[in-house]
């Protein structure tokens, strides 16, 4: 089976969605907002599902769209997310107001990497889940995960990078590029010392790190 049809397979076991996640997911594709896709979002719910995490920790919050369904994984947590683009970040709040969900999902307008005495200062996360600039994800990491607990889980999105990690290719060296500072930060994830992490090969790559 090939992975077209292996990922159609995938989704339709996904449970329908409520109407906002449509509607979110729609305006995501007419803007060209990049969110997760559905397979990989069902994998990160199921994480969340089985960790239960109190706090979350986000970086790249984009629309709203996966702070919002972490939420929904576990209705308890509390969501702190970044962002620094200010038409996203303001299109989130929006959102987030819309389901009611302000007081457990605080957006922070800002840099990720300039932004960081702000988390520090807050309790320790169980959970953090990178979806951001791919060229930052190592300086993400260094910077963000002593704020994770210890046997906190940290996730990281888009490490096959549309299949370039694994098969690098000259037809569009903007890509390779990013994908050459990815492949370097799985080397650097995996021979990392205070880590145990596995790459799933589920959407464009899910990195799951769990700090020892």
């Amino acid at each position: 089976m090939n992975d077209e049809l292996l990922n159609q397979y995938l989704q339709e076991t996904i449970p329908l969605n409520e109407e906002w996640v449509n509607k979110l997911e729609s305006y995501a594709k007419e803007n060209h907002v990049p969110i997760m896709d559905a397979v990989s979002m069902h994998f990160l719910q199921q994480l969340i599902r089985i960790h239960q995490p109190a706090r979350i920790l986000e970086i790249g919050t984009a629309i709203g769209y996966s702070a919002l369904r972490m939420l929904q994984a576990n209705p308890n947590a509390t969501i702190t997310t970044i962002e620094r683009d200010e038409e996203r970040f303001k299109y989130a709040l929006d959102v987030i107001k819309a389901q009611n969900k302000l007081q457990q999902i605080q957006v922070i307008h800002g840099d990720a990497l300039e932004v960081v005495e702000e988390i520090r200062n807050q309790d320790q996360f169980d959970f953090m889940f990178i979806d951001a600039a791919k060229g930052q994800y190592k300086r993400f990491f260094e910077l963000y995960s002593p704020s994770i607990r210890k046997g906190g889980l940290i996730i990281s999105d888009n490490v096959l990078f549309k299949g370039y990690v694994a098969n690098p290719s000259n037809d569009n060296p903007k890509f390779t590029k990013i994908a050459n500072k990815i492949n370097n930060y799985n080397q650097w994830l995996i021979n990392n010392e205070n880590f145990h992490t596995v790459i799933v090969p589920i959407g464009d790559g899910i990195a799951i790190s769990i700090k020892k």
